[in-house]
């Protein structure tokens, strides 16, 4: 995992040309005028889905995990809490290969808060939780930017 903010991208050039893409991408597009849904930006090497939704209870969301992609978390408007812990920490669900989720269960090793500029960059051994409350419920934009692991 790797939690920043977009702002400071040059803090970060030492990361994969795949990651400093995302950054790029980012400042060079306004993602808030997106419509929700899936863009693709290289075929499905690379794309970003923008979603919009409320914040609820911890207890009202669920773990995940992705095989076949890196997601970075870009919070575009909003705020919220992602629960992350390691899957080898948690009881594995079903895998769904047509959309890369691996359901999961367990507990929070951490818990980060996604403002405005926020990113978190959560690779196939990153257990997630997302959406819940941070300070108070809320709706939220958020682009999640899927890159491709080359196999």
């Amino acid at each position: 995992m790797i939690f920043g903010n977009i702002n400071q991208a040059e803090r970060y050039a030492f990361l994969p040309e795949e990651l400093k893409a995302v950054f790029a991408y980012v400042q060079e597009h306004d993602l808030l005028s997106f419509a929700e849904g899936s863009h693709k930006i290289n075929g499905d090497a690379f794309f970003v889905n923008v979603n919009e939704y409320d914040t609820v209870a911890r207890e009202d969301r669920f773990w995940e995990a992705h095989k076949a992609y890196i997601d970075v978390h870009v919070m575009l408007q909003g705020q919220e809490i992602i629960d992350v812990n390691f899957i080898d920490n948690m009881q594995l669900g079903e895998y769904k290969a047509e959309n890369d989720f691996q359901a999961l269960d367990g507990e929070a090793k951490a818990s980060v808060q996604l403002k405005a500029g926020d990113f978190l960059v959560c690779y196939p051994e990153d257990a997630h939780r997302t959406g819940v409350i941070a300070d108070e419920a809320c709706h939220l934009k958020k682009a999640i930017f899927k890159i491709k692991l080359v196999k």
